[in-house]
């Protein structure tokens, strides 16, 4: 699905290089590729470090955290102090008393991340080596659907509901993607004017965790939270960076994509956790990243052919 969705999104840029620099469609793509992969190597050396370094101090710094929540949840503690002696009182058997202790043991982030390393490269390798050949193909698949239609009039509906669908989303991940590259920006520059350190990390976690609707928002704000709880020592000033994240992803998520996309590709807040909850216990994170794309091109899908129109009603606002 990712691989489709980089077809769809890519597909342009290999047909412009075909036509106007008459690049050969494998040529084209391999360039395509190239950047591809060149540009998220670069990301990856310049930014994996530190957010390595910041998962291993996390689980270390947790108790300086709760030093600095401490006067947020003295009211939360008061209530859970009256409701642990009421159910002193309520206790019947004293068995229930007893306690174990019990030891965890768990790995260093780094290791774990290495164990899973493997499998996440040799998808990669396959998904980078179906799109190739995705971008390579161009409309091969369309012209043999066109070839199975049975009238002229069924071969030119099903160019016009393919191109149609096609553009349409094209530019919704065009316009969704430079819309989180705008957010990721702006949440980078704001976290480098509040001081916070590696603000880049910040911007790009920004970046594609606004894929995520609702949830990579809850993430993010916590983890920006977290450094900033780890970084300023003095005040409350570390409350400022998590209340500037929050800030600009809801003037992004309820003013700035609304007016941009408009009504016709708004999907029902319902139906996106529906979706996210569906996808992400499919496929996991890779599932919750791809949720909302695969709901939008449901949409688009049925949108275009009159006997789903109902599944396009149910999708939207």
């Amino acid at each position: 699905m990712l691989a489709l969705l980089f077809a769809v999104l890519l597909g342009p840029v290999v047909t412009w290089l075909h036509h106007r620099l008459r690049l050969p469609r494998g040529l084209g793509s391999l360039l395509v590729l190239a950047i591809l992969i060149g540009g998220l190597y670069y990301g990856i050396g310049a930014l994996g470090q530190p957010a390595v370094e910041w998962f291993e101090r996390a689980p270390r710094s947790l108790s300086r955290v709760e030093d600095r929540l401490r006067p947020l949840k003295a009211p939360v503690e008061k209530v859970t102090e009256a409701t642990e002696g009421i159910e002193h009182l309520a206790r019947v058997d004293e068995g229930r008393s007893a306690s174990r202790q019990v030891e965890v043991r768990r790995q260093p982030m780094t290791e774990r991340l290495f164990e899973r390393a493997r499998t996440v490269v040799a998808g990669a390798v396959m998904m980078f080596i179906l799109l190739y050949f995705l971008l390579v193909s161009g409309d091969l698949f369309l012209r043999k659907l066109v070839r199975v239609m049975p009238t002229l009039a069924d071969k030119r509906k099903t160019v016009e509901v393919a191109r149609r669908v096609q553009g349409d989303l094209g530019r919704y991940l065009t316009t969704i993607t430079t819309i989180n590259l705008g957010l990721g920006v702006a949440e980078g520059s704001a976290m480098y004017l509040l001081g916070m350190p590696n603000p880049v990390l910040w911007g790009v976690m920004a970046l594609f965790f606004n894929f995520i609707p609702y949830l990579g928002a809850v993430v993010g704000t916590g983890v920006v939270g977290l450094v900033a709880a780890l970084t300023f020592e003095e005040g409350a000033f570390w409350l400022v960076p998590p209340l500037v994240y929050v800030a600009l992803t809801t003037a992004e998520g309820y003013f700035l994509t609304p007016m941009i996309l408009g009504q016709r590709l708004r999907l029902n807040p319902v139906v996106i956790l529906l979706g996210l909850l569906f996808w992400g216990w499919m496929w996991g994170i890779a599932g919750a990243f791809l949720a909302v794309p695969l709901l939008v091109a449901l949409k688009i899908f049925s949108e275009n052919l009159p006997q789903l129109g109902g599944v396009s009603e149910f999708l939207g606002r």
